[in-house]
């Protein structure tokens, strides 16, 4: 079985189980321009479509997004990323070897069951030294591979969530059930939902939840196409897309790092504490 086929077989959580937050009470949070919620649109793997599809579509709906990136990857189609860069897309950090449990046979070889806190520490930064030698740019944000934070086994078992603390911004987790409360969440535990093989009317319902109660809603996705378990597809985004641009809806649609500056900005302001650089 390849990589490749393997991401398939990834477990998937409906967003049905997405817990909603309750409006947000009065806490001087605001954010900007008078807009009432923030989305950031996310997706992971540096997957081909992305740059074979996602590329132009982004662009003709006139939005950027994050794209967590593995240097080996990136290397296998530099020019096509180097665009994807200039034309204004964070690119952020999927780590240096997609590391997960070895419970999926891919990941046998990098299994975080048989990493240290020292390793994954060195190929974070190694895969941040590799982004900036081949794309000019300094990942200010990370996405942990299949949404797992621990490395070891048993009462060895470690988090490496305050190493991701230390060297960046902010950390984005996968199939977590749940927006961000920007006055209350964890920056280095940013929530990921995922938005592959989801329709328009379900992510709708998210959006319109996130406007009520104030929230920070990170879609997270993989592929772009038309179908497919591990696939965002372009007809949803032809729809969301346009929607959350539409005045009358008071969404910011920013990148994971505009975002999450923009409330590390405001803690530092009002005397609160920050974690990350």
């Amino acid at each position: 079985m390849t990589r490749q086929t393997a991401y398939w077989l990834l477990p998937l959580l409906p967003v049905a189980c997405a817990i909603p937050l309750p409006p947000q009470v009065e806490t001087g949070f605001k954010w900007p321009d008078g807009k009432l919620a923030a989305v950031s649109l996310s997706f992971d793997d540096s997957r081909d479509s992305q740059l074979d599809v996602g590329m132009a579509l982004l662009e003709r709906l006139g939005v950027r997004a994050t794209f967590y990136v593995v240097p080996e990857r990136v290397e296998n189609r530099l020019e096509d990323w180097r665009r994807l860069a200039r034309d204004g897309h964070e690119i952020a950090n999927h780590s240096l070897r997609h590391p997960c449990t070895g419970n999926f046979p891919w990941s046998r070889d990098r299994a975080l069951e048989e990493y240290t806190i020292e390793g994954m520490r060195a190929e974070l930064i190694e895969a941040n030294r590799l982004l900036n030698q081949m794309l000019g740019v300094d990942p200010a944000t990370f996405a942990y591979p299949c949404g797992q934070t621990f490395v070891g086994r048993g009462r060895e078992t470690r988090s490496y969530v305050p190493v991701v603390a230390e060297l960046f911004v902010a950390g984005r987790g996968w199939l977590d059930e749940t927006p961000n409360d920007p006055v209350f969440y964890d920056p280095a535990q940013v929530s990921g939902m995922s938005m592959d093989a989801k329709d328009f009317p379900e992510l709708r319902t998210l959006v319109e939840g996130v406007r009520e109660s104030g929230a920070w809603l990170v879609l997270a996705g993989h592929d772009i196409g038309t179908a497919g378990h591990q696939t965002t597809r372009v007809g949803m985004l032809e729809e969301l897309v346009p929607f959350l641009k539409a005045e009358e809806s008071r969404i910011w649609l920013g990148t994971v790092e505009e975002v999450a500056r923009y409330i590390a900005s405001l803690r530092e302001s009002s005397g609160g504490t920050e974690s990350g650089r």
